[in-house]
This record gives structure tokens, C-alpha cells and sequence, in this order.
């Protein structure tokens, strides 16, 4: 998984060595860093993010709770593991919540094909997808199509 960069993130472009930032295809706003043999992001050192106070927008917004929530196992192998040790403690409203996550997911998972285009393809777009639709969960499942309009994107009308 590359580490997402923007152009303006001065605090993090200073902290981060300049041989490790790679201009990303098509995106003059954007610089990646890729990832050490280990798959961990090179400046995750003795376990900890060396540049915490000062990391990338992406690393600030990234919360991997969110594929425990879902139930959905990451594709990146230096995730994995700490996602499955994820435990939630709740209460029964809840709960009840996680459960419609959890259903979602596994409703956008196994019946991608019927969604179409609008699936939500792989384990980060599937999980978030889940927590966007989990109002449509909470009474049983919902029929295809409404779940299609919940993942078809809107367009904003200009006038």
C-alpha cells in the first residue's frame, strides 16, 4: 500500500527523506512512499510511526478499526494481524450497529456482481462502503436496488 502525500503537506514532505517520495502517475498534487520489504511504511521504526506529530493527511484520516468493524480482512499483510486482534465492546444500540456493518459487507461482498459497476471493489472501499450503508441493515436485508442507489455516486447539480 503506498502512502499518499499531498504537495501542501510541508510539515510532512520535511520529515519524510526526499529519496522516498515518488511523484504519483497522473497526479501533480501527489506524492507516494512506497513500502519497505517488510510491507511497513518506512518511517513505522521500533514500532511506532517516527514522524507522528507531523504525518500525512492520509495517515490522520486511515483508521483500520474500520475493516474489524466490518468484518472484512485487509489485503495488506502488516494490517492483517492487528485488525483481527481489534475487540469491540458495545452496547446494545450499538451493537446492534455493528451488526449492520457487518452485514453490509458481506452483502457488497458476495453480490458485487448483482450491484454492477457500482460495487465497491476490495477490502478498504468494501469496509467504508459497510459504515455508509448500514442504515439499510438494521431490519433485515434490503433488496439490491436500494443498495445500488446508496452506492451510486451523486452528481451536484451546477445551477
Amino acid at each position: 500500500m503506498f502512502l499518499h502525500v499531498g504537495i501542501d503537506e510541508h510539515d510532512a514532505l520535511a520529515r519524510i527523506p526526499p529519496e522516498l517520495l515518488v511523484p504519483a502517475p497522473g497526479r501533480p498534487d501527489l506524492l507516494v512512499v512506497g513500502y519497505d520489504e517488510n510491507g511497513h511504511c518506512p518511517m513505522f521504526v521500533d514500532g511506532a510511526c517516527s514522524i507522528y506529530s507531523d504525518r500525512p493527511r492520509t495517515c490522520r484520516h486511515y483508521d483500520c478499526r474500520v475493516f474489524a468493524a466490518a468484518g472484512v480482512e485487509p489485503h495488506q499483510p502488516a494490517i492483517a494481524p492487528r485488525v483481527r486482534e481489534w475487540q469491540f465492546t458495545t452496547d446494545d444500540d450499538s451493537a446492534a450497529a455493528l451488526r449492520a456493518v457487518s452485514a453490509a459487507a458481506a452483502f457488497v461482498a458476495t453480490r458485487a456482481a448483482e450491484l454492477g459497476d457500482v460495487a465497491p471493489r476490495g477490502a478498504t472501499r468494501i469496509a467504508l462502503a459497510a459504515i455508509r450503508l448500514r442504515h439499510l441493515f438494521g431490519d433485515g436485508e434490503p433488496k439490491v436496488d436500494a443498495v445500488r442507489v446508496e452506492l451510486t455516486p451523486r452528481r451536484v447539480s451546477s445551477t
